[in-house]
């Protein structure tokens, strides 16, 4: 697939025709003093596993995963009806 490349100035002036292309399923190269900036691709539609999606989303440094596998949660409430207390006292 070749590549379109286009200035920061030129993607301006021509971002209905960008974004055609892209839509043809082209990618774009979007340059910012000749150097690449950005990439303008199609939205791919592909249906992801639950761990391809958490992989993806790891290598992309979106999550960080746990750094222990014990899952031990300590209760945040000692009492019996703190929701309806701390409820009650708000009014």
């Amino acid at each position: 697939m070749k590549k379109d490349q286009y200035s920061l100035y030129e993607a301006k002036a021509k971002l209905s025709a960008i974004v055609r292309r892209v839509r043809e399923g082209h990618t774009v190269v979007v340059t910012v003093h000749g150097e690449p900036a950005v990439e303008i691709r199609p939205v791919t539609k592909k249906k992801q596993s639950f761990e391809e999606r958490y992989a993806e989303l790891v290598a992309r440094g979106v999550i960080i995963p746990a750094r222990s596998k014990r899952r031990t949660f300590k209760p945040v409430v000692h009492r019996p009806g703190a929701l309806k207390r701390f409820l009650e006292e708000r009014d």
